[in-house]
């Protein structure tokens, strides 16, 4: 670990200068399970394995950067969501967190439901089965025709996130002949403590409806009064990577408040309340996060002691964790390349991807661990930062870190809890090829969404 930043960013950690850094791990070949996925083991020949499969076997037949994914870890996290909330709450996955036909398919299997923000998104969750009434369809800025795509084919619920959009889609709705269920996303002036730019409840930032000024109420007097709308509840989402329910609680009092609001002033108790995801998960050691039964006997006493306060029946809940089911249950593997010692500072070393496969420490300052996986070593520990192959000074995979001091060119070094928002965001900066997902399962490894090509690249530049 290098600094106290937060592990989404330093906005409101206490962050510590440059060249502070903390003591070296006592064991260098040690893996935390907290970071790492279920099955994740290193062998008595020193070479770390995933799902029964030696990461020396997977970079020989799928190549190197490559995202792995343990499978059991993935469905094993999903049931323990599912379980945690029990049949009274929906748990829907966060699809913006990594989404493939594989997963959905895992997810429907699972008893989860899945929420979407794009056209692209809802095509992969229908296309690999998922009925579309377990789909919640997000964003700020639904096209037309996402819109008309979502209320044909009968999208559980579409969430409103504008005055605009509540009209856009009423209009949809009724020229369809059908009524849409729909939430209406409001900000509660709740920011979490996290990154400036995953913080999503204060009121200066593009979603939702504000609470303040009466511009919630107004929104439901609206949607209430349109024919093509069925206004289910209220959704609210304080921010990302949160392992604080203070934060919770207090969103929780100010949606409640309006849901007693809304049964004076109209009558109507809103059956469903949406509290959105973000609970946080470990990227290093020093990351202690919350396991879902703890989670869902938070909120559940939350809601319902509000509830309970206002006079409501208590509304059904829903809760959207992406990033904590899928996040830990892969990891990035790489090979060194150059390593390039600095006197009195730390030794540089590159990785054959960088960057276009993980954005998150360039543009959030996200902290990551690393292990040498493709043996054991017990050279002394060295200050290291992991770097990328491309043009680009930001071009940082992990910024600080211990790694043995005899690690070589031709090495496999891999960098845990990268199975949410990297492949997501992943890019073709410097024209690289995005890798491949590799799943694994009780000794069995399959490709879940391939390499690109260079006839990718190609293919879509028509010159």
């Amino acid at each position: 670990m290098s600094r106290s930043a937060h592990p989404a960013g330093p906005r409101h950690a206490d962050v510590l200068p440059e060249g502070h850094y903390s003591a070296p791990p006592a064991d260098l070949n040690a893996l935390d399970p907290k970071v790492w996925a279920e099955t994740v083991t290193r062998g008595e020949d020193g070479v770390v394995t995933v799902g029964g499969i030696a990461v020396t076997e997977l970079a020989e037949e799928f190549g190197t950067p490559a995202y792995v994914l343990d499978e059991a870890d993935f469905r094993a996290r999903a049931r323990a969501w599912r379980t945690a909330f029990g049949t009274d709450a929906d748990v829907f996955y966060a699809g913006k967190a990594f989404l493939s036909r594989a997963v959905v398919r895992w997810l429907h299997e699972e008893g989860l439901n899945v929420d979407v923000c794009s056209g692209g998104e809802l095509t992969t969750a229908l296309s690999a089965g998922m009925p579309a009434d377990r789909i919640a369809f997000h964003g700020n800025n639904k096209s037309v025709d996402e819109i008309t795509r979502a209320v044909e084919t009968g999208v559980g619920h579409i969430v409103l996130d504008s005055f605009q959009e509540i009209a856009r889609v009423a209009h949809i709705a009724q020229s369809l002949g059908k009524r849409q269920k729909v939430l209406i996303r409001i900000t509660v002036g709740v920011e979490a403590h996290t990154h400036e730019f995953i913080a999503t409840a204060h009121e200066d930032q593009k979603f939702g409806i504000p609470l303040s000024g009466g511009h919630a109420a107004e929104a439901v007097r609206r949607a209430l009064q349109l024919d093509g709308l069925e206004l289910v509840g209220i959704h609210s989402h304080i921010g990302s990577q949160i392992f604080d329910m203070s934060g919770f609680e207090v969103a929780a009092h100010r949606v409640v408040s309006l849901l007693k609001d809304i049964r004076d002033e109209h009558g109507v108790e809103l059956p469903e309340i949406d509290l959105g995801g973000g609970l946080g998960i470990a990227y290093t050691s020093d990351d202690d996060p919350r396991e879902p039964h703890e989670i869902a006997k938070a909120l559940t006493e939350i809601v319902t002691r509000e509830c309970e306060a206002a006079r409501l029946r208590v509304p059904r809940i829903s809760v959207e964790p992406g990033r904590a089911i899928v996040g830990p249950t892969a990891f990035t593997l790489y090979e060194v390349g150059t390593i390039k010692p600095l006197d009195g500072l730390r030794t540089y070393v590159s990785v054959d991807g960088g960057m276009s496969d993980n954005i998150r420490t360039a543009l959030y300052d996200a902290e990551y661990s690393v292990a040498l996986v493709s043996r054991t070593s017990d050279a002394e520990p060295m200050l290291a930062r992991v770097v990328g192959k491309h043009c680009e000074s930001g071009d940082i995979v992990v910024r600080d870190a211990f790694l043995p001091a005899d690690l070589a060119p031709g090495d496999l070094i891999a960098v845990p809890a990268t199975g949410a928002y990297c492949r997501s965001m992943a890019s073709n900066y410097n024209h690289m090829l995005r890798p491949p997902v590799v799943a694994v399962h009780d000794g069995e490894a399959r490709v879940i969404v391939r390499r690109e090509t260079e006839e990718d690249l190609l293919r879509l530049d028509v010159g």
